[in-house]
């Protein structure tokens, strides 16, 4: 048996694990530790763990992923996901549609401080939910913003999905940073226009509330006041040069716990459950990353990545054509794993393609596959983030979270056609 052979089979024995519901970490190390041992049966295969584990553990740059999701964390403990809907409520609640657009807004902004989409959708759930159904919003209309928003936690920088991205590429983590930006603000307004769309065909819902009086827009301005600072010091501080990455994330969880503890929210029992989950959320993406680090080592041995360039750079197909059947492809792919699974489970192949192969920028292909992983999200049967709703509030039935999910994927799709027709778009500011 070829060595190609022995990847295509080690590959097909990994989707066939993960879809028994083995975990992704566990797949990976185990398929690579097997299919080495079967080409080269006296390889001492168990170093691999140690060589993978201390590489993650050592690495500088994964320092920024506990900082962001503590961030996240305790930014919940704080109440800063009401403050920032509060706020949008107060400027933008008056239009038709209005609380679908401040979920829209606020998932945004949460998104910048949280920098993950499961996050930003379960803290949507139970902030927006509520007040919507009070104001006789349908369920459609609600899912789809709530879960449609909540992908914003992973394109509005920082992002975790995007440092991982970085680490696995050895790409620099700001400038993708930067090049999200035009991306998120088109997605923010693609939203509302998603939004639109809805409410012209059903007419009903959406009913506008009474305009706010600038009293209480700027009373709802003051009252975020530590919310906004945090995102200005940590973010103006990233972009502006003053900080790392690393430094601005150190900075912004110091801002969000000196939040808590001046609005006297944190306890001793969220304290503990913040730094328990936590602690689960950082010690997943290390064990995903060692098993990655496995599974690629193996992959590289076989020769199949190699061998997957060759073949499609032989095709007959302009650049744009091959790009727009792997976006496909990962549309396929995101039905059916979640959005981690997906990237690193493509990486060894897509990446030496698009960007090695086709000559695509990579910070381009890193927000691109951000955006269509996170179409994977919001996409039936198996989107994470309409799991998360369904799970939260079991009163929602599925046939109402796909209808009202559907326009956000036809914009999402939009979105995914804009920056692939015109990627400069998106590196005006690298």
């Amino acid at each position: 048996m070829s060595l190609v052979a022995v990847g295509i089979l080690g590959l097909i024995a990994l989707l066939a694990i993960i879809m028994l519901g083995v975990p992704i970490a566990a797949a990976m190390a185990a398929v690579g530790v097997i299919g080495t041992l079967m080409m080269s049966p006296g390889a001492s295969v168990f170093s691999l763990f140690g060589t993978a584990t201390v590489q993650a553990l050592s690495s500088q740059d994964l320092i920024v992923i506990p900082l962001f999701i503590l961030m996240g964390g305790f930014a919940i403990v704080a109440g800063l996901s009401s403050e920032i809907y509060r706020l949008a409520h107060a400027w933008i609640g008056h239009l038709k549609g209005g609380l679908a657009l401040t979920t829209i807004a606020a998932c945004a902004a949460f998104g910048a401080i949280c920098g993950s989409s499961v996050a930003t959708t379960a803290t949507m759930v139970q902030v927006a939910l509520p007040e919507m159904r009070r104001r006789g919003y349908s369920d459609a209309l609600i899912a789809g913003s709530i879960a449609g928003g909540g992908t914003l936690g992973s394109l509005i920088p920082p992002s975790v999905i995007m440092v991982v991205y970085a680490i696995l590429t050895q790409q620099n983590v700001l400038d993708l940073f930067r090049a999200a930006i035009i991306p998120g603000l088109v997605a923010v307004l693609l939203y509302f226009i998603a939004v639109r769309i809805f409410l012209l065909r059903n007419p009903g819902d959406g009913i506008p509330m009474p305009r706010a009086p600038w009293s209480e827009r700027f009373a709802a301005l003051g009252y975020a006041r530590l919310t906004l600072a945090v995102a200005v010091v940590m973010l103006g501080g990233i972009y502006s040069g003053i900080f790392t990455v690393n430094e601005g994330a150190a900075v912004g969880v110091a801002l969000v716990f000196a939040t808590c503890l001046i609005r006297q929210r944190l306890t001793r029992a969220n304290f503990a459950d913040t730094l328990r989950r936590a602690a689960a959320n950082i010690a997943m993406i290390y064990l995903i990353l060692i098993g990655a680090e496995i599974y690629k080592s193996f992959l590289t041995l076989t020769g199949l990545p190699a061998a997957t360039v060759a073949w499609v750079g032989g095709l007959d197909l302009p650049p744009i054509a091959i790009v727009a059947v792997v976006i496909v492809l990962y549309l396929a792919l995101g039905c059916v794993f979640d959005a981690m699974a997906a990237m690193i489970l493509t990486m060894p192949f897509v990446f030496p393609l698009v960007v090695g192969q086709l000559g695509y920028d990579p910070v381009w292909w890193g927000i691109m596959n951000v955006m269509i992983i996170e179409i994977g999200m919001i996409t039936p049967p198996v989107g994470i983030n309409l799991f998360v709703l369904a799970g939260m509030r079991p009163d929602l039935k599925l046939r109402e979270i796909y209808r009202g999910i559907t326009p956000f994927i036809l914009v999402d799709l939009l979105r995914i056609v804009i920056f692939l027709l015109f990627p400069g778009l998106m590196l005006v500011f690298v």
